[in-house]
C-alpha cells in the first residue's frame, strides 16, 4: 500500500507499469532498450471524494483518459527502475496535490492611501509627458 495522505492510500496492484522504447538522443540504447516507463492507474478504483476527483482531473488534464484512467510516460532517466520510481512519484505527487483543498480567496479592497498613492503617481507621469516636447509659449 502506498500511503498518499492519511485519509488516501492506493494498492500497488492496481498500477500498472510498462515498458515502451524512449525518444530523443541516447544513440544505439535508445534502439536496443525498453527504458521509458508506461504507469496507467485507474482513477476509478479509489475512493475519492467528489471535489478531490474533480482537482485530480484538472490537475492530470490530458494524461486523464475519458475513463478515467491516469497515463504517466517517464523517460527522463536511462535505466527502468529509476523511470519506473519517477513515475510513481509524479503520480503520488499529482494525487497529493488533488488532495489539498484551496482556501477561498476574500476579495479585499484597496486602502484609501494607497488609492491616493496611486493618483499621485499617474499625475506626476502625466506631468512629466505633457512637460515632453517643444517649448509652448502661453501669450
Amino acid at each position: 500500500m502506498l500511503r498518499i495522505t492519511r485519509d488516501i492510500a492506493i494498492d500497488e496492484d492496481d498500477i500498472e507499469i510498462g515498458f515502451v522504447r524512449a525518444s530523443g538522443p541516447g544513440g544505439q540504447n535508445v534502439n536496443k532498450l525498453a527504458t521509458a516507463a508506461q504507469l496507467r492507474f485507474d482513477s476509478r478504483r479509489l475512493a475519492l471524494a467528489p471535489d478531490i476527483r474533480a482537482r485530480l482531473a484538472r490537475i492530470a488534464g490530458q494524461r486523464m483518459t475519458k475513463d478515467g484512467v491516469i497515463v504517466i510516460h517517464a523517460q527522463r532517466f536511462r535505466t527502468q527502475e529509476r523511470n519506473r520510481a519517477d513515475a510513481v512519484d509524479r503520480l503520488i505527487d499529482m494525487l497529493r496535490e488533488a488532495a489539498i483543498r484551496p482556501t477561498p480567496r476574500r476579495p479585499t479592497r484597496p486602502t484609501l492611501g494607497s488609492k491616493k498613492r496611486r493618483l499621485d503617481s499617474k499625475k506626476r507621469r502625466g506631468d512629466i509627458k505633457a512637460n515632453r516636447g517643444p517649448a509652448r509659449y502661453d501669450d
